[in-house]
C-alpha cells in the first residue's frame, strides 16, 4: 500500500477548511488544515506537502505573496501550487503569481478533486 499524497490547505474560513479536509480525506490523501498560510515555513523537508492549496485573501500574508515566495526557495518551487478563492479575476492572480491552477470559490466536490488529482500526477 502506497503512503497517502499529504495535502495543506491555507483558508481563514473555518467551514471551507473543514469540507475540503473531508472531501480530501475520503480520497484517502492525508491532509493538514490550518488558518495561517504561513504555517507552510514551519514544516521540515521531510514533512512537505505532495500539494499545497492557499486561499487568496488571508489577514497577514495573503495566498499571494506565500505562493510567491514558495516558488522562489529551493526546497519548495516544484510542490504544486493551488489558489483557491471567490475573486473573479483568479485566473489572472495564479498566472501572475506562479500557481499551478485555481479553484474557484463556489466549487463543486468533483471539481475539487479532479484538480486535485490532476495537480499531483
Amino acid at each position: 500500500m502506497t503512503t497517502p499524497k499529504k495535502i495543506f490547505v491555507a483558508d481563514d474560513d473555518h467551514d471551507i477548511l473543514s469540507i475540503i479536509q473531508i472531501m480530501l480525506q475520503t480520497e484517502n490523501y492525508s491532509v493538514i488544515t490550518s488558518n495561517n498560510a504561513n504555517d507552510i515555513f514551519a514544516y521540515e523537508k521531510a514533512d512537505l506537502p505532495d500539494l499545497i492549496m492557499l486561499d487568496i485573501w488571508m489577514s497577514g500574508l495573503d495566498g499571494r505573496e506565500i505562493c510567491h515566495q514558495l516558488k522562489r526557495h529551493e526546497l519548495t518551487k516544484n510542490i504544486p501550487v493551488l489558489f483557491i478563492s471567490a475573486n473573479s479575476n483568479i485566473q489572472e492572480i495564479a498566472k501572475a503569481y506562479s500557481a499551478d491552477g485555481f479553484i474557484a470559490k463556489p466549487f463543486e466536490m468533483s471539481y475539487l478533486l479532479n484538480k486535485v488529482h490532476d495537480s499531483l500526477q
